[in-house]
């Protein structure tokens, strides 16, 4: 047996379990740690600026590739209390990260002792496990244990919080001996699976809608070839998005009350099932439960038991891994093909693509300062269908999910369930640093940026290259919009007179001389017409520097998106596209 401290033990059981990557900001309560990082070697280390922004990297990492786990580190106090957000955000959104922080030493934990707080109660709302080591031997397994709770079941995160003597006393270990745990997911049996699809091929007008789940199963193959088989149309979620490519004749749109397209809407209307598969059914994507669920049945497929009939109870609900339940959907699907049983979907699938033809949203208008919707159409045209969009919160997620285009999984990273402003900038870095042949866009409303703008200065110093576009209205845009309501527009302005900056116009903070302030590349444009040439200057900046490039556009100061309170009461205050010069990068319009 190999003799050691518990904390060099603990680094060499997450090297084991796959991790290379951690993001974090050292601190004296979890020195050893960074001691252990040095002595045993083979985890990179990014240095954040923030450790909440240390928290959305690694949320990023995770994202960016199937089996992946995000690892983020802070010191004892207000590190844990600073990573709360990010373990909301991976909560809520099922995103398996590890956070680690330093505490007191175990005599002085409950003597006030400076920066000494009861982290995992305070995290327990938000965490799948928490857990404070007590005893040196049970670090390896701690971390053991956490790497189980991460990826078994409902993935989610965690957090280990480590006393200073505890990391630096000596156990022994063999990491030879070690085993990562064999993993617990609930599978689809074949009576659910007939019966699964017993009730489709009952209905005329059936559809998918596909969660997050098939992602966290790396199962996105498998939802198009059920898709294609059976013929159903396809609905993804906002976390879904990219499960099947937008052009695909059977991705019919995305529903909701705000990140929709009119003709997803109107098809989830209009059809008579609904079979969700790792979604969650959550609000913003199902308004009222009694619209979303008249006069249509549904079948609902999680890997969490007590997520069936959380928001309402389905007419059949099955307990599995999404990818274990499509396997077992598929090995039926195919015999009752082969057999001639399964329903032609033809007249319905043309159905949904005429309604996707003649229901785009109109996205181009000349106005300057610009139009949003014009600036998607422009981010269409200027990257390609290898691009990874990051975004999180407000009118500039909305516009951008109702307007781009995604064709691959896991090309759409976002913030879905808790959206914490500031999170674009942070999760865009761990997406590079994970994936860095990655074509990376990000996008942002101008506070959304401004929250943790100084994680700008990590992609300069450690060289992670992404494109950040950033529409600025110079106003809190979404909640000025949701105060329309209220007949207010009260203390939602951005805007003021910079003495330093006169030639933005009273747009307030000068965004390109503190973006290039901290290392990076900026530009301003005004009018949209010159989109296409700063978005070439971009690409170019971006490869010769090899820093994040921001492309600030400077919007008109109020623009109202497509939203409501229900999926059959959407506000439209745009027009439709009659044309294809109306949307001319549209997914299709009828010329």
């Amino acid at each position: 047996m190999a003799r050691m401290r518990a904390i060099e033990a603990a680094v060499l059981v997450m090297r084991r379990e796959g991790v290379d990557t951690a993001f974090g900001i050292p601190g004296a309560a979890i020195n050893p740690l960074y001691a252990a990082l040095k002595k045993v070697g083979g985890i990179d280390h990014v240095l954040a600026r923030h450790v909440e922004g240390a928290s959305h990297m690694a949320e990023g990492y995770t994202r960016t590739n199937a089996g992946n786990i995000g690892v983020c580190i802070g010191t004892s106090g207000p590190a844990g209390t600073d990573m709360v957000t990010g373990l909301y955000s991976a909560s809520a959104d099922s995103i398996p990260i590890l956070c680690i922080t330093g505490q007191a030493p175990r005599a002085r934990m409950h003597k006030e002792d400076f920066q000494a707080v009861d982290i995992t109660s305070i995290v327990e709302p938000v965490t799948k496990w928490a857990t404070t080591v007590m005893e040196p031997g049970q670090v390896p397994r701690a971390f053991q244990k956490a790497f189980y709770e991460m990826r078994s079941g409902r993935p989610g995160p965690v957090l280990i919080d480590l006393p200073f003597d505890v990391q630096m006393a000596e156990i022994e270990f063999d990491i030879d001996a070690y085993e990562p745990l064999p993993l617990a997911k609930p599978a689809a049996n074949r009576v659910q699976a007939e019966k699964a699809i017993a009730l489709l091929n009952e209905a005329e007008r059936p559809l998918l809608v596909a969660g997050g789940g098939i992602f966290n199963a790396d199962a996105a193959d498998k939802l198009v070839e059920f898709a294609e088989l059976t013929g159903v149309p396809v609905v993804p979620t906002l976390m879904g998005w990219g499960a099947i490519p937008d052009d695909h004749k059977l991705m019919v749109g995305m529903v909701g009350l705000q990140t929709s397209h009119r003709y997803g809407n109107a098809t989830l209307l209009a059809s008579d099932l609904v079979f969700g598969i790792g979604n969650r059914w959550a609000n913003r994507h199902t308004g009222s439960v009694d619209v979303y669920t008249e006069g249509r049945k549904f079948i609902h497929v999680d890997i969490e038991p007590t997520q069936i009939g959380r928001v309402f109870n389905p007419d059949l609900g099955i307990v599995s891994d999404a990818g274990s339940a499509l396997d077992a959907f598929l090995e039926v699907a195919r015999e009752w093909q082969a057999a001639g049983k399964l329903k032609d979907r033809s007249a319905w699938v043309e159905a949904c693509r005429e309604r996707k033809r003649t229901l785009q949203r109109k996205t181009h208008f000349d106005n300057v300062p610009a139009k949003p919707q014009r600036v998607y159409e422009e981010m269409n045209e200027a990257f390609g269908k290898d691009t990874c969009y990051v975004s999180t919160i407000g009118l500039s997620q909305i516009a951008g999910a109702q307007f781009l285009h995604v064709y691959k999984p896991r090309h759409w990273i976002n913030c879905g369930q808790a959206g914490p402003l500031g999170w674009t900038i942070p999760a865009a870095l761990g997406v590079v640093k994970a994936d860095p042949q990655r074509q990376v866009v990000a996008l942002s409303g101008d506070y959304d940026f401004q929250f943790m703008i100084e994680e700008l200065a990590v992609g300069a110093q450690f060289n992670l290259p992404y494109i950040h576009v950033l529409v600025n209205n110079s106003y809190l845009g979404l909640i000025r919009q949701a105060q329309r309501g209220f007949d207010i527009d009260y203390c939602v302005q951005l805007a003021f007179e910079n003495i330093n900056a006169p030639e933005i116009n009273g747009y307030g903070v000068d965004h390109v001389a503190v973006v290039e302030g901290l290392g990076c590349k900026a530009i301003r444009v005004f009018d949209p017409n010159e989109l296409q040439n700063a978005f070439a200057e971009a690409k170019r900046l971006m490869a010769e520097h090899r820093v994040p490039v921001v492309v600030e556009v400077i919007l008109e100061r109020v623009t109202n998106i497509s939203m409501g309170t229900e999926i059959n009461a959407i506000n439209e205050f745009e027009e439709l596209a009659e044309r294809g010069a109306d949307a001319p990068t549209a997914i299709s319009l009828l010329d």
